[in-house]
């Protein structure tokens, strides 16, 4: 496996003490990572930096030369078992110099113990292989445009009206961790709607769930996550309904779920970006064939 190379400008600063690492906290999130997502053209929710650090308080790092940031990683640890890792980047004039290798080290120390997965461009599979990482599958987002003819399933309720705690059983179905106290900040954050239908008679658990926040710019639908097609569309249509007219959103899915590519085929969606899911081991034993939509690249 890949390490910081013990000659590097990253090394030496870090035995200096001139390279701090560090974790972050929604102010530091505000003014540092969610800014680099948006120049590298991610998109992130408007109340991301309030809501990504409550998956993991300690696990948004930032990499820090002389004060200055020059680095960043997230490594949530959601159980003992499993984390994910994201928000990876590092501005172009610190590249090469392992820097970025140094942070990512820290939130793989983090995360020591656990699978870890990530999302990743394609185009960078064989450098993440290097660092112990084995592909999975597709992802892809698919970007749609809310037009006037959008019309309703009327089937939906808000998710607090749901059994809590059915909601937290689909989500765990679906997810290879409990995320109870995330979940629940990530239901009710600010700009966002979400929606569910309830299970049959008797049944606590929802037949389906997802949520559309707002973003810099449009909309993001994530999670979706469905226990049957009809139910994801359901979910789905009335989510877009909630957002005005004209606006964009994205769907990100995962590609080995079918029935998740008919719906937005269905729905005339352009395919506008693409990861690689890869997981340190065997990838965990989740419903794909319920996971309409990725709760967010970054957090898994």
């Amino acid at each position: 496996m890949k390490h910081l190379d013990p000659n590097s400008n990253a090394a030496r600063d870090l035995r200096e003490g001139r390279h701090v690492i560090r974790p972050q906290n929604p102010a530091d999130l505000a003014c540092v990572t969610i800014p680099w997502m948006r120049e590298a053209g991610w998109n992130p929710g408007l109340h991301d930096a309030e809501t990504f650090p409550i998956a993991d308080p300690r696990g948004f790092l930032v990499g820090e030369l002389e004060g200055e940031p020059i680095a960043c990683v997230s490594g949530v640890r959601y159980d003992e078992s499993f984390g994910f890792m994201g928000c990876y980047i590092v501005p172009q004039g610190f590249r090469g110099q392992g820097y970025g290798m140094a942070v990512h080290e820290a939130a793989r120390e983090h995360l020591k113990g656990c699978t870890q997965g990530g999302d990743g461009v394609l185009a960078n599979v064989s450098k993440y292989q290097q660092i112990g990482r084995v592909y999975a599958y597709r992802n892809a987002r698919y970007q749609g445009v809310q037009d006037a003819g959008w019309t309703p399933s009327g089937s939906t309720v808000p998710v607090t009206d749901l059994d809590p705690s059915g909601v937290e059983r689909l989500d765990r179905a679906c997810f290879p961790a409990a995320r109870k106290v995330f979940l629940g900040a990530w239901l009710r954050q600010p700009d966002a709607w979400a929606l569910g239908i309830p299970g049959s008679r008797g049944e606590s658990e929802p037949k389906a769930f997802g949520v559309i926040r707002r973003c810099f710019e449009g909309w993001k639908i994530g999670p979706l996550f469905a226990r049957d097609p009809g139910s994801a569309e359901c979910v789905f249509r009335d989510l877009v309904h909630r957002i005005p007219t004209g606006d964009a959103f994205v769907l990100d899915v995962a590609e080995p779920n079918t029935a998740a590519l008919e719906l937005v085929r269905r729905h005339g969606m352009t395919e506008v970006f693409a990861t690689a899911r890869m997981y340190t081991g065997p990838a965990p034993g989740i419903r794909l064939d319920w996971v309409y939509g990725v709760t967010t690249f970054e957090l898994g």
